[in-house]
């Protein structure tokens, strides 16, 4: 007997590497042909390592013409119908979009849409913004919508933009993010202060705050708090928010302030440093970034948007402020450096938040749920 298939969609090999290898195993676990359809650049061998086959199919992400649209609707469609997936998985809005569209007229019914966080839809306010927020939801809930279609998202707010009730199991799976593994991310001993030292692990978009990060130590500093930031990530050049490489290196010369590009060692990132900030402007899921330093015991410093507000208890695991508030990010920061012993509860307590819910685990364990009851076997593994 054929073993059933899973078929995820993604805009990036990296991407789907470096956030969603869980759900892959837990796909595999589950005994599926795991198959992932994304532009392939450099990770082939992850994905592969994780039991999954790569589908290589190019595009370009900021290409919005009627004709590439169609022609990548037009290419997805040809695959998924050659795969013939039980199960069609879509990460991300333009997967979901185009992806889903391909898959129901390729005739696939079981269709998972999982929503990493909501962009510029959730980040922006306004008219255009309150459009697009419209046109996504009549699109994602109507055009695409159907019976069997699940949507997977990473904090309680997100479901309520499309007018779906966060609680209603048979429509909605919430996950924590991507989650992260405890026994790799472990913590180590803070490095003492002062100074305070802080740190921004995340793509350099202005979405993510990075400027409001270098703002606030900028003027901390200025007020005789001893504060010392570094950055770490790269500008996404088919990112319309990227903060320009010259932005960087502006901010850079600066006194306490750092670009240190981008980094794979997370461990020795948080060794470096004390807290973990990211002053985020909206549209995340549930950022990694802020895992990966409760991972590893540090202070979280965030701002009141949705995905970041759902995972950091406001003066328990850190602080959490408003979003585009450089003055409250700045008294924030001020109070971590003036008190090391809160700095070091707050790691602890971001620990023990990671820890009931938000492991690598606990993610694959709520999608298996998913597929599970997707293909009507809520209890038993799926096994051919």
């Amino acid at each position: 007997m054929a073993r059933r298939k899973l078929l995820f969609v993604a805009t990036e090999d990296w991407f789907f590497a470096s956030h969603f290898l869980p759900m892959a195993r837990a796909a595999r676990e589950l005994g599926f042909d795991v198959a992932v359809i994304a532009r392939e650049r450099q990770h082939r061998r992850a994905i592969e390592a994780a039991g999954a086959r790569l589908i290589a199919l190019e595009a370009e992400r900021r290409s919005l013409s009627p004709k590439a649209l169609y022609r990548q609707v037009a290419a997805l469609k040809r695959l998924i119908a050659t795969e013939k997936p039980d199960i069609l998985h879509c990460i991300a809005l333009k997967p979901i979009a185009l992806a889903g569209l391909a898959g129901k007229l390729a005739g696939v019914e079981r269709r998972v849409y999982a929503l990493t966080g909501l962009g510029f839809l959730g980040a922006r306010e306004g008219f255009p913004a309150q459009a697009a927020r419209l046109a996504a939801r009549l699109w994602l809930r109507e055009a695409i919508d159907g019976p069997q279609v699940r949507f997977l998202f990473e904090n309680p707010d997100d479901p309520v933009m499309l007018g779906l009730e966060p609680t209603d199991a048979t429509k909605v799976a919430i996950v924590g993010g991507a989650g992260v593994d405890p026994l790799i991310l472990m913590p180590e001993p803070m490095p003492p202060q002062p100074p305070l030292k802080v740190a921004v692990v995340a793509r350099m978009l202005w979405s993510k705050g990075v400027d409001l990060a270098v703002e606030a130590v900028t003027l901390a500093r200025k007020q005789g708090a001893r504060i010392e930031l570094t950055l770490y990530g790269a500008p996404d050049p088919s990112n319309p928010k990227a903060v320009p490489e010259a932005t960087l290196r502006e901010w850079s010369s600066r006194p306490g302030i750092k670009w240190a590009g981008p980094t794979r060692d997370i461990e020795g990132v948080w060794r470096a440093h004390q807290v973990c900030c990211l002053p985020s402007r909206g549209g995340e899921g549930l950022p990694r970034s802020l895992l990966e330093g409760a991972a590893c015991g540090r202070a979280l410093l965030t701002t009141d948007v949705p995905g970041c507000r759902s995972f950091v208890r406001d003066g328990q695991d850190g602080f959490v402020v408003p979003a585009n508030d450089v003055a409250a990010l700045t008294k924030s920061l001020m109070a971590l450096a003036g008190s090391p012993g809160m700095v070091e509860r707050m790691g602890a307590s971001a620990r023990e938040r990671l820890l009931a819910g938000y492991t690598e685990r606990d993610v694959m364990e709520g999608v298996k749920g998913l597929y599970r009851g997707l293909l009507g076997q809520p209890q038993a593994d799926i096994v051919a």
